[in-house]
């Protein structure tokens, strides 16, 4: 008996061995939207849905803006949520400049 014999591996499958996909397949699933069971069409609606980029608070506005390279320097060394901290810092301007 070959001691090596009792260490080897599973045979490999090809994968194109695998039974091909059909709508039947697909058909016998749930579909869900976290733990609800949902529609197929409800799923794929929701899907849609969630695609791209989430959606802000609709507060704010894009614009172009010039600011010297230090001040940028100095925010973007702060890290990750720069322009969060920038705005927070000009909010914070504005409600010293009412009183």
């Amino acid at each position: 008996m070959n001691a090596k014999a009792q260490n080897t591996g599973k045979a490999w499958v090809d994968p194109d061995d695998a039974p091909e996909l059909t709508d039947g397949f697909f058909e016998q699933g749930v579909w869900q939207v976290g733990d609800k069971p949902v529609s197929r069409p409800e799923a794929q609606q929701e899907m849609a849905r969630r695609r791209g980029r989430p959606a802000g608070s609709g507060g704010k506005v894009s614009t172009t803006i010039r600011f010297d390279a230090e001040i940028l320097d100095a925010f973007k060394a702060t890290g990750d949520g720069w322009q969060t901290r920038m705005n927070d810092a000009l909010k914070e301007w504005l409600r010293a400049r009412r009183v």
